[in-house]
C-alpha cells in the first residue's frame, strides 16, 4: 500500500486537461511524443505508463476531475505493476495527503470470506505525515471491516469485542453492561434487545487525561434490524448488517483520536443489541420507561435506534461530557432527502456544523448542516406518553429523529448528531460497494482544529 523510499520510486503525475496541457509544454520531447501518439487525454479513472529510455516505467499519467484530490489516484492500486511510485506535484501538503488516504482506500479489499488479490503498487510517502495518513486509511477500513461482516458473525457480544480489541490496543479502560444489570439500568437498550437470542448490551470506553476536555462518542449498534414486529420487507432487510454502522463509525474516530494522541478525555458508548422477533419482542403501541425516567411511547418498532441511543446519551451526559458526538444509520428520510453519499449533521451549535459542512467539503467527505427545528417537536409528543419514537407525521423523519435524541443530551453540552448511510451502493474508485466511512475524516479534522493535536 504505502513505502518511505522516494528516491526509488517512479514518478506519479495526477492531471486533468488543463494541467495535462500544461504538463506537455515542459515534458521531455520523447515522454511528450509518447503521450501524444497514445491519445491520452486525462480523462477521469484513466492512466498511461510512459516508458524510460531503458523500457521500464518512467513515469505515470492518471487522469482526474478538475479539482479532485482524494480520489485522483484511488483507481490506481488495482491497474498499477508492482513497484514504489511517488506524487510529482506542486500540491499544499494538505491535498497531497488527501491524495495518499485515497491510495490507501484504493487498496482497501474485504477478503474475509473471498480470496482476493491484494494490489502490489505502493505509494511513497514522505514528511511527517506518514502516520497521520495511515491512521486515517487504517481506521476507515476498520469501519468498513465491521460494516461489511454479517451479523451471523457479528453479534453483539463480537461487536463488544471488536472494541475491547481497540481499548486494549491504546490501554483504554473497558466496561461491559449486560444481564439484570443491563435491565436495572439502561432498560430501553434492554427492551428493544431482549426478543433476541444474543442479549444486548452497552459497551463503555474511557482514554485520555481525566482532566483534558471531555469529549463523548455515542454509535447506534444494531447488529440486525429485523423491524422488530413492523418487519421489514425482504428488499429492505438485505443491507441490516450494516445496521451497527455507528458503532463502527464511533470506534474508527476512536482509533484516530487515540492513535494521533487528541488531547481529550474519551468517552465511548456502543447500545450494541438485535432487534429480533419472538414472543417476548416488544410491540408497538407499548410505553417503555428509559434510563433518564422519560417514558416513550413505541409507534413502530423498526424506529429502533433512537430508542437504544437514548439510554447512552443519557449515561454520557451523566458521566459529565461536555461535547456528544452521535453517529447512527438512524433514518431512511435522511437518505431520501440528501442521498446516499451525503449524510446529515444536527448540532445545537448551528455556526459550528456550518463550520464542519465548509471543512467537511474542503475534505472531501461531505457533511450537510440540518436543523433542529423546534415546532417539529410537537411531532413527537403524544397523548400518553413523555415522548414518541416515531411521531405524528411521515414528514420531516430525519428532523424528528435528531429532536428525539437531543431531547436525552443534557442541557449545555455540545451536541452533534451524524444521520449517515454507510454503505456505498456501487463500486467506484477508492469507494468499493459495501460498508463505508463517511464524516470520519472531517469529524477528525475538525476535533483536531477544535483541541489540538
Amino acid at each position: 500500500m504505502f513505502s518511505v523510499s522516494p528516491d526509488q520510486s517512479i514518478p506519479l503525475n495526477s492531471l486533468d486537461a488543463e494541467a495535462l496541457a500544461d504538463w506537455k509544454r515542459s515534458a521531455a520531447p520523447g515522454e511528450r511524443s509518447w503521450v501524444e501518439a497514445s491519445g491520452f487525454q486525462a480523462k477521469p479513472g484513466s492512466h498511461l505508463l510512459v516508458p524510460d529510455g531503458e523500457g521500464g516505467i518512467g513515469r505515470v499519467l492518471a487522469g482526474r476531475e478538475p479539482g479532485d484530490r482524494i480520489w485522483s489516484l484511488a483507481h490506481l492500486p488495482a491497474v498499477l505493476p508492482e513497484g514504489d511510485y511517488r506524487l510529482e506535484c506542486d500540491w499544499p501538503d494538505g491535498d497531497r495527503e488527501r491524495a495518499a488516504v485515497g491510495w490507501g482506500l484504493g487498496c482497501y479489499r474485504f477478503d474475509r470470506y473471498k480470496a482476493m488479490d491484494a494490489p502490489t503498487a505502493r505509494l511513497a510517502l514522505e514528511g511527517d505525515r506518514e502516520r497521520r495518513i495511515r491512521t486515517l486509511v487504517e481506521s476507515s477500513a476498520f469501519v468498513r471491516d465491521l460494516v461489511n461482516t454479517p451479523a451471523i458473525d457479528l453479534g453483539p457480544s463480537e461487536l463488544a469485542e471488536a472494541a475491547r480489541g481497540l481499548a486494549d490496543e491504546h490501554g483504554a479502560a473497558f466496561e461491559v453492561f449486560e444481564g439484570e444489570r443491563l435491565e436495572r439500568e439502561f432498560p430501553a437498550i434492554h427492551v428493544v434487545g431482549q426478543a433476541a437470542s444474543r442479549a444486548p448490551r452497552l459497551i463503555r470506553m474511557q482514554w485520555g487525561r481525566e482532566d483534558a476536555p471531555s469529549l463523548a462518542l455515542v454509535g447506534k449498534g444494531v447488529i440486525f434490524d429485523s423491524g422488530g414486529l413492523n418487519i421489514k420487507p425482504g428488499a429492505g432487510m438485505v443491507l441490516m448488517k450494516k445496521d451497527m454502522g455507528g458503532a463502527a463509525h464511533v470506534l474508527g474516530l476512536a482509533k484516530i483520536i487515540m492513535t494521533l494522541g487528541l488531547d481529550v478525555n474519551l468517552r465511548v458508548y456502543v447500545p450494541a443489541v438485535e432487534n429480533a422477533i419472538s414472543g417476548n419482542a416488544y410491540r408497538p403501541s407499548d410505553i417503555i420507561r428509559t434510563r433518564k425516567g422519560t417514558s416513550v411511547e413505541i409507534g413502530n418498532t423498526d424506529a429502533e435506534g433512537r430508542v437504544v441511543l437514548s439510554d447512552a446519551l443519557t449515561l454520557a451526559t451523566e458521566e459529565g461530557a461536555e461535547r456528544i458526538i452521535d453517529f447512527a444509520t438512524l433514518t431512511g428520510a435522511a437518505r431520501i432527502a440528501l442521498g446516499e453519499d451525503l449524510p446529515p449533521i444536527y448540532g445545537r451549535d448551528a455556526r459550528a456544523a456550518r463550520d464542519i459542512q465548509d471543512l467537511s467539503f474542503e475534505e472531501e467527505d461531505p457533511l450537510w448542516p440540518m436543523p433542529l427545528f423546534e415546532p417539529y417537536r410537537r411531532l413527537i409528543e403524544p397523548a400518553i406518553a413523555d415522548i414518541s419514537n416515531t411521531g405524528s407525521s411521515k414528514f420531516g423523519g430525519s428532523l424528528t429523529a435528531a429532536l428525539f435524541l437531543d431531547h436525552f443530551v443534557g442541557e449545555g453540552i455540545d451536541w452533534f448528531h451524524l444521520d449517515i448511510y454507510a454503505w456505498n451502493l456501487s463500486d467506484r474508485p477508492g469507494r468499493p460497494a459495501g460498508g463505508e466511512a463517511q464524516g470520519l475524516r472531517s469529524m477528525w479534522c475538525w476535533l483536531e482544529r477544535t483541541y489540538g493535536a
